[in-house]
């Protein structure tokens, strides 16, 4: 019972870390929205640029590196295919920069979400 009353004296340093924790969250979660990442389809035919919050940002069609500009089909591949590369790479990039943050603040892997 008294080992339970030890743990409430600690309780004010661990809402401070708690605290300081979600401010930090909060400060990388504002630093990842205005990065961006790009991704292309078909040899640069198609790019999708995504922000740190999976935001389609741009995305640019090159026609001069389309076979057959009137193939609506293949665009709408490509268009889905680097969209979807981008938002990968983006949530690789949260996820690497999640983990640095659990590391620099003391916690094991997988303690934050996509970390």
């Amino acid at each position: 019972m008294f080992d339970n009353l030890k743990n409430l004296a600690n309780l004010p340093a661990m809402m401070a870390k708690a605290r300081e924790m979600q401010d930090k969250m909060k400060a990388m979660q504002d630093e990842l929205a205005q990065r961006q990442v790009s991704a292309d389809a078909g040899a640069g035919a198609v790019t999708a640029i995504v922000n740190g919050r999976l935001e389609l940002i741009a995305l640019r069609i090159d026609k001069e590196k389309l076979v057959d500009p009137s193939d609506l089909e293949m665009i709408e591949d490509l268009t889905v295919s680097a969209v979807n590369a981008a938002h990968q790479k983006a949530s690789e990039m949260m996820r690497a920069e999640m983990s640095k943050l659990a590391s620099d603040m003391g916690l094991p892997p997988g303690m934050l979400p996509n970390s």
